[in-house]
């Protein structure tokens, strides 16, 4: 028990830090869970590397040893929505978001019970709605406005965390299969919104007034399970797979007017695969195809323009469609001591160009990644691993939802667009 009571104090304090904003690339899932990955592309489905299988493939843990990994990323996002050709020119401008930096955190810690049971824990975090617009010189006939006619700042903050206990169990010397149970917590809160609650001079956009914007936090939880295995073909040539289903979230009670479904927003089916292989001994070159089902959650993947009343059953969604996600890295282990690490991640851009007004607050918009990373190993039990990540810019464009709520050519067009640059850092101990 002595020894289990570190890593879980570990957890508690992960789990405290992560519970503040944290960020994503593809879609509002990261390009990659653990440093090692992230400087890989995020390719990690059949690498061994760190204990951050709950959040990748469970069916890894049983073949990493004992080990702690503790890391943190400075996240950059930039971001900034215009809105141009209106008939009402007073809708014209642009706004940048004021959130820029935000520190994510990352853990995971993993026990071998025997040579072929493995127990461990991963905690890891999804977000990217996150958008924090000043108000700007927009008027939409009633005085000054944000971009979205309502009041005051405009923006969201989404967070998912997730805790994921694992255990990972070797068949024989080459396969093995894992399993983590998805412990799930998210919060979310809007502000800005008060044209969509039913305000006057717009039309009665919700049926639950009130509960559209500017309620504070309101806190969701539900939990999942992800499945994994990972089989070693030759000494060359290793292949994974992960699933985990959509997991089922409690209600965001205080927005169940705006988001479908009287507030539901439960976390979307997702599943990869990859491979890794070994064209010489010091090299690894991995490839994961990974696929996230937006389409299942209707608060997200259900059109802007749905003829329903926002957070009614099959209501409005921000439109996101499912995306597949390529993941490339290779990995060179220089001499006993370093290892250095780049990928390339290439993922589809979720967001249509019919749906761009509501993305505004949610502009998932990148498509590509460039990473790199190394890890220097100090002794024979610690390691120092970092990762580099830039994602060039990225937009949407298409024509504004004012333009059926004041007339066709009211509301011109938006464009919404977003670059990205990460720095992590990662500290492991074997045990």
């Amino acid at each position: 028990m002595n020894r289990l009571r570190l890593p879980l104090k570990m957890v508690a304090l992960a789990a405290a830090l992560v519970a503040g904003p944290a960020f994503a690339t593809n879609g509002y899932f990261p390009h990659g869970y653990g440093i090692r990955a992230k400087g890989m592309g995020g390719a990690s489905v059949a690498m061994t590397g760190d204990s951050m299988g709950g959040a990748n493939n469970p069916a890894t843990m049983v073949w990493v040893g004992s080990r702690l990994d503790a890391g943190i990323e400075l996240f950059s996002p930039q971001r900034d929505a215009e809105r141009s050709g209106a008939g009402f020119p007073t809708l014209n401008g642009s706004v940048d978001s004021d959130s820029k930096y935000f520190l994510v955190p990352e853990l995971g810690y993993n026990r071998m019970l025997n040579n072929d049971l493995s127990v461990g824990v991963t905690v890891y975090g999804n977000g990217g709605m996150n958008t924090d617009y000043p108000e700007g010189n927009f008027n939409c006939g009633g005085g000054a406005a944000n971009m979205l006619c309502g009041t005051g700042g405009l923006g969201v903050d989404l967070m998912q965390l997730v805790v994921a206990p694992t255990v990972s169990y070797k068949i024989n010397s080459s396969h093995s299969v894992g399993a983590s149970l998805l412990l799930g917590y998210q919060q979310f809160k809007a502000k800005g919104l008060q044209a969509f609650d039913n305000a006057p001079g717009f039309p009665p956009f919700t049926g639950a007034p009130g509960s559209v914007t500017n309620n504070g936090y309101s806190r969701s939880h539900g939990f999942g399970i992800r499945l994994g295995y990972y089989g070693r073909l030759t000494d060359m040539l290793s292949i994974g797979a992960a699933y985990a289903p959509k997991m089922n979230m409690s209600r965001f009670k205080e927005y169940a007017g705006l988001f479908a479904d009287n507030g539901d927003f439960d976390i979307p089916a997702h599943f990869a695969v990859g491979l890794s292989f070994m064209p010489m001994p010091a090299v690894t070159v991995a490839l994961d195809y990974q696929r996230i089902k937006y389409s299942g959650v209707g608060s997200v993947g259900n059109a802007s323009s749905v003829p329903l009343p926002l957070g009614a059953p099959g209501g409005p969604g921000f439109g996101w469609r499912d995306i597949d996600v390529l993941k490339l890295g290779v990995q060179w282990r220089v001499d006993s001591a370093w290892t250095l690490r780049a990928g390339l991640n290439r993922g589809q851009n979720p967001v249509t160009s019919e749906n761009v007004t509501f993305n505004i607050l949610a502009p998932g918009v990148m498509k590509q990644h460039y990473t790199g990373g190394f890890t220097w190993a100090m002794s024979p039990t610690d390691e120092l691993s970092a990762s580099l990540m830039i994602a060039p810019r990225q937009s949407v464009s298409g024509p504004s939802m004012f333009n059926a709520v004041m007339g066709a050519g009211a509301g011109g067009n938006e464009t919404v667009r977003m670059r990205q640059y990460s720095l992590g850092a990662a500290w492991s101990r074997k045990f």
